[in-house]
């Protein structure tokens, strides 16, 4: 698989997941060490605009400050350092990330509206769980009026405002209720 060149003042969806879809985070104390290391190692290099991490992979979409060798070595930290804390803490040894995070191109608005979305949205997908009270994501960052690293205004703007992000949301949330449902 060829990887996505990254380019500086693009948008990505980086995602990974744990070697043979093994779990990344075994509790809640792991994810929040993930997000501690992200903002230590990706610093002012990236804008992030949605994350949600789930049990055996993470999606994040993001802007690029600077340029790809930059933000390819602080994301290579990143995963460096968490999985040395996660092998210690679980006793266990060897990868814990498939090979390379996967990176796509978010080349247009809309494009980018959709995959934060689809992100908000990974806990439905995946465990049928509300997206509006999962805790390791951003959408409640939106919702807000705390500081956050998140870019908060810029996402509100890209929808409008804090309404049309909503509505957003649960409209989509809303067609996915509708195909899984049974009669």
């Amino acid at each position: 698989m060829k990887l996505e060149v990254l380019e500086k003042d693009r948008y990505y969806h980086i995602y990974n997941r744990g070697i043979n879809g093994n779990n990344i985070f075994e509790n809640d104390a792991n994810k929040l060490y993930f997000l501690k290391q992200l903002a230590k190692y990706s610093g002012d290099k990236i804008s992030i605009f949605a994350y949600c991490l789930m049990n055996n992979h993470f999606h994040l979409v993001i802007r690029l400050n600077v340029e790809e060798k930059e933000v390819t070595q602080a994301f290579s930290n990143l995963f460096n350092s968490y999985a040395k804390a996660f092998n210690k803490q679980t006793q266990r040894t060897g990868s814990l990330f498939e090979k390379h995070f996967k990176r796509i191109n978010l080349k247009d608005e809309n494009y980018l509206k959709q995959v934060i979305i689809y992100v908000h949205l990974n806990p439905k997908h995946h465990f049928d769980l509300d997206f509006k009270d999962f805790k390791f994501s951003s959408y409640q960052a939106f919702l807000s009026s705390k500081e956050t690293k998140m870019e908060r205004d810029e996402v509100l703007t890209l929808f409008d405002d804090l309404e049309n992000f909503i509505f957003c949301h649960n409209q989509k949330n809303n067609l996915l209720n509708e195909t899984y449902t049974f009669e």
